[in-house]
């Protein structure tokens, strides 16, 4: 997935939150899958940073247990999001992988988010 590469001006608290609400607002209106926050954040890591990604690895990088982990990995799984791939070289672990349709949804939700930048009241839209 590629990120912006101009920086963006930086959004004032309330800014931020309402951008924040647009965005969740409009996903549930258009029915897309009810992610938890933990779900989207292993999401997020899986398709924004460099693999490989590991259970032990996302549970080191969020702080939180490997069967948490493996918990939003089975509910990432289930919409095929990612899917877990047993790494040959080391046989006791298991790789989080992304898949097209994991792909596909995230950039529909960036597009979103785009959306509702460009929809901030002009009073309310960050200095450029």
């Amino acid at each position: 997935m590629d990120l912006p590469s101009t920086p963006t001006p930086a959004l004032r608290p309330a800014q931020a939150l309402e951008l924040w609400r647009r965005t969740i607002v409009d996903g549930v209106r258009r029915d897309q899958p009810d992610l938890s926050t933990r779900q989207m954040a292993i999401l997020l890591i899986v398709y924004t940073q460099p693999a490989p990604h590991t259970v032990r690895g996302l549970s080191a990088e969020l702080n939180i247990s490997k069967p948490a982990v493996t918990r939003a990995l089975d509910r990432l799984g289930q919409l095929d999001f990612v899917r877990r791939k047993v790494d040959e070289d080391d046989r006791r672990s298991v790789l989080v992988q992304r898949t097209l349709k994991g792909s596909v949804f995230l950039s529909d939700y960036a597009g979103l988010i785009l959306t509702h930048m460009g929809m901030l009241p002009e009073h309310n839209r960050p200095a450029s």
